[in-house]
């Protein structure tokens, strides 16, 4: 398989599986966690999408296309693995919807990472909420759901609290 095949198998299960999520949580009230900005596409999709939740992004540095920049009240900078404890902090377990896509294109390296960020993450979620990752994470509460319809297997990973 292509590397362009292989991206595009990405885009196109990292949105099913966002219009999924979005879906199954709209009746809930609390924040959206966006892990990574990157250059803002899939905080842009979440934002047009998600209605009357606050978004919140988790970045190192902002980079993105300024059309796709959240506002400074809505930024979170520095390292999640420090960040994300401090969100803990400010908002509890209020999490509707938490996605992120912060690995690179080195799987042995990626799964590494999401062993160590799971536990991050893993309390942040409310009751009903859903996680979606573009890596497999490793939580002890949370189950793992099926796959959106149109959602390529492997490439993106829905998980309920």
């Amino acid at each position: 398989m292509s590397r362009l095949d292989v991206f595009i198998d990405r885009m196109v299960s990292q949105r099913a599986s966002l219009d999924f999520a979005i879906a199954e949580t709209a009746g809930l009230t609390g924040p959206v966690f966006e892990l990574g900005l990157g250059n803002g596409r899939t905080f842009d999709h979440v934002r047009e999408r998600v209605q009357g939740r606050e978004i919140y992004v988790f970045e190192r540095a902002i980079a993105s296309n300024p059309a796709s920049t959240p506002e400074p009240e809505f930024t979170i900078l520095g390292d999640v693995m420090e960040t994300l404890p401090q969100a803990l902090d400010r908002f509890g377990p209020t999490a509707s919807l938490i996605h992120a896509d912060l690995g690179g294109h080195n799987l042995q390296k990626n799964d590494i990472f999401a062993r160590k960020i799971s536990p991050l993450i893993e309390p942040m979620l409310a009751a009903g909420g859903l996680m979606v990752s573009s890596d497999r994470m490793y939580f002890d509460t949370l189950t793992e759901l099926p796959l959106a319809p149109s959602a390529v297997e492997g490439r993106c990973f829905i998980y309920r609290r």
